[in-house]
């Protein structure tokens, strides 16, 4: 079986995670999403074809021509002008039957293994806001009908972007849609005007359109992981509930971790920090004396400073927080956290919600950074600077 990946994209909407790495490979314990619908593709698919484009040197870096016993092709998508246009690279691989998914949302094998066994389907998920996707309308389980994020929607259903097709599929005239681009779902609207699509519902599906899209995936990621402890521990510790701890690290005399919580290879936990619940921390970092964590991701060679709280947020890989940096999450009006993306105040839809922060960031000692607000790469924060803005 072969699946194609779609992982071209330049995850604009992802910034500033996406602009050291291409957004399929932001880590999530220990893992890159693409590295973990590979996993999940393990036994199922023999191998993947990735169409890559932004950055992909470091996909092919990372994965060379081989992943958990999956062959790995790679075709380049050297202009980005839509989905469609890039499944279309494929055709010339490609035998009669495929998979299709995108590199950037968080897939599971069971459902996976569903979608393999009814052909030729369409893999949707209820969600509780189906006008930002592409909403599936259907009728005796076939597809009826793809609704592209409309206003109302007649359905909570919504397309994941997986699908088990037909190479005849490709073959299909389509024209660009509005924004100039050639669609993969419009290749599936006129299929279906001719040919079954049979509709599998997923159990489990997490898209990623933005970083904090990828808190929602954080509780199934904990609740499919096992408990495990290869580090070392002082006197004086506590550890309750699930938590990961990776070979190498030390976790120093005065900490508690309430689980669950991850903790990546050859770190330094504490003394007296604490973990809380959703914590992620990634391999290399330093976690400082009286710091806490919670619910938050915290990227590879990263040191986080005494005194200082990280809550609801993400931090990127090689950052160092100043001692007594904080992240506020929470508003005092208790309304939902608002952020900028690519000049349009976006909801959150987060009633707690603290930075995104990319790679290669430095925070002074004292640093207050306000809830929503984003840190790009390379720009330092100077002592006991209020960042109430998104840095640019």
């Amino acid at each position: 079986m072969q699946a194609v990946i779609l992982a071209a994209g330049k995850g604009t909407r992802f910034e500033p995670l996406s602009l050291a790495r291409p957004k399929p490979l932001f880590s999530v314990m220990g893992e890159s999403i693409l590295e973990h619908n590979l996993k999940e593709m393990k036994g199922l698919v023999d191998e993947a074809i990735i169409v890559f484009g932004y950055k992909g040197g470091m996909i092919k870096e990372k994965l060379k021509e081989e992943f958990e016993g999956i062959r790995i092709r790679y075709v380049l998508q050297e202009e980005i002008s839509g989905t469609g246009s890039g499944v279309k690279l494929a055709h010339p691989f490609l035998k009669d039957k495929f998979l299709i998914l995108n590199s950037d949302d968080f897939y599971f094998k069971e459902d996976i293994k569903k979608a393999l066994e009814k052909f030729p389907c369409l893999l949707a998920k209820e969600h509780e806001n189906p006008s930002s996707f592409g909403v599936v309308l259907e009728k005796d389980g076939l597809v009826k009908e793809l609704v592209e994020k409309p206003i109302n929607p007649a359905s909570n259903l919504v397309n994941t972007g997986l699908y088990f097709l037909p190479k005849s599929i490709l073959e299909i005239e389509t024209e660009k849609s509005e924004r100039g681009e050639y669609e993969f779902t419009d290749f599936i609207k006129n299929f279906i005007k001719q040919n079954n699509l049979y509709v599998v519902k997923a159990k489990a599906w997490f898209p990623a359109s933005y970083p904090w899209d990828v808190f929602e995936a954080l509780e199934h990621l904990f609740n499919v992981r096992k408990a495990k402890n290869k580090g070392k521990k002082e006197k004086n510790v506590v550890i309750k509930g699930k938590v990961v701890v990776g070979s190498g690290t030390l976790i120093k005399s005065g900490s508690y971790i309430e689980g669950p919580v991850y903790i990546g290879e050859n770190c330094v936990i504490g003394p007296n920090c604490f973990l809380r619940q959703m914590a992620v921390i990634g391999d290399n970092c330093k976690i400082g004396q009286a710091v806490e964590v919670k619910n938050s991701i915290i990227g590879e060679n990263t040191s986080i400073s005494h005194l200082s709280y990280v809550g609801d947020s993400i931090i990127g890989s090689n950052c160092n927080l100043g001692a007594g940096t904080i992240t506020s999450n929470l508003r005092h009006d208790d309304d939902t956290i608002k952020t900028m993306v690519r000049g349009q105040i976006i909801d959150t839809k987060r009633k707690k919600f603290g930075t995104i922060m990319g790679d290669e960031v430095k925070t002074g000692i004292g640093t207050f950074i306000y809830p929503g607000r984003k840190i790009w790469p390379n720009k330092t924060t100077l002592p006991g600077e209020k960042v109430d803005k998104d840095i640019m």
